[in-house]
Order: C-alpha cells, then structure tokens, then sequence
C-alpha cells in the first residue's frame, strides 16, 4: 500500500488518520528503543553505537516548534532512563537537542536534505554528549581528565556513527509526517 493509497483512505475514514499517524509514531519510537541496545556488525565504531533516539528527536523537531521538540526529547529521554540509568539522565541532553534542532529550522539556517539531516545529527550528537559529560563532572566521583578525555572519544564516535544512519529514521518518518499533514489539510 503506497502512501498515497493511506492518504486517500484517511481521507475517506478521517477517524483513522490520527490512529494510523499514532500508531506509525509509537511504533518508530519502540523500534529506536529495541536498536538501543543492539550491536550488530556495521552499527558500531569503538563499541559505541548510534543514538537513535537522539535522531528520532532530531526527525520529529525539525519540522515542529521548540515546544514540541523539547516535550520529545524530555519523553524519550525518561524513556532511555528508564532502560538505562538515570544518572546522568538522557532527558537533559535530548531536551536540548530537540529544542535547539526546532530552533535552528525556525531560522532556516539549513535545508532538509541529506548533508542538513546528518550536520544537524552530527552536532547535537555532541551537545548531548557534552550535557552528559557535564553532568558526570559535577556530580564528582571521578578525575575532570579522565571525564573530558573518554567524553572527547564518546562524542565523536556517537556524532559520527549517528549522523551516518540518521537519514534511515529521517527520511521514512519525514514523508510519513508529511503525507498525513498534506492529508490533515485536505480536510480543513
């Protein structure tokens, strides 16, 4: 079923357009938590994998306002921390991300393709990175040099690796988001 077969079937049935667009949503949510914690051959550079909620949050908040990016950030953030620990927590950083990522589109500072997509990535990749490792530092209970060398490593590993497999979790949701918003204006 194409997407133009969905869109014409929610503009028949428009009780299941935002039951379909939930569910599509969730279920991409779910997906990047069960890659989480996955290390398949390819997906890893140093034993350090993707963030693939950070680039969830990047594919949700470049089209929305820094409200909306930041509410997806602080959910999938509870949402890793609750799969991982909590401290630091993963909320702080994919808050930032979301909120800056909605902020930047709002400026137009960058286009939506490819090299936008995976420069966007690829630099709150390394905010998020830095809000953790700042949090590791005042927390204490380790050497500052031992925090910012390990964060330097971890930084650039995660930007690249997630800049990299960002247009896989981008480019679907984006024309999934964008067929059911051209749907929604149909109606109206």
């Amino acid at each position: 079923m194409t997407l133009r077969a969905i869109a014409k079937f929610t503009d028949t049935y428009p009780i299941a357009r935002p039951l379909l667009n939930g569910g599509i949503t969730v279920g991409s949510v779910w997906l990047c938590l069960l890659l989480l914690p996955l290390r398949l051959p390819g997906m890893e550079l140093a034993g350090i994998s993707p963030n693939w909620l950070l680039i969830w949050v990047v594919a949700w908040s470049v089209k929305r306002v820094v409200w909306q990016g930041a509410m997806a950030g602080l959910i999938l953030g509870l949402l890793q921390d609750g799969m991982s620990s909590s401290h630091p927590t993963h909320a702080l950083g994919l808050i930032v991300v979301g909120a800056l990522t909605a902020k930047l589109q709002k400026q137009r500072y960058v286009q939506e393709d490819f090299i936008s997509v995976a420069l966007i990535v690829f630099l709150m990749a390394v905010v998020s990175e830095t809000i953790t490792a700042l949090q590791f530092s005042v927390s204490g209970g380790r050497s500052l040099s031992d925090i910012w060398t390990y964060h330097q490593f971890i930084a650039l590993s995660s930007a690249i690796l997630s800049s990299l497999w960002a247009p896989v979790v981008y480019f679907p949701l984006n024309r999934w988001w964008e067929t059911m918003g051209i749907a929604e204006q149909k109606q109206n």
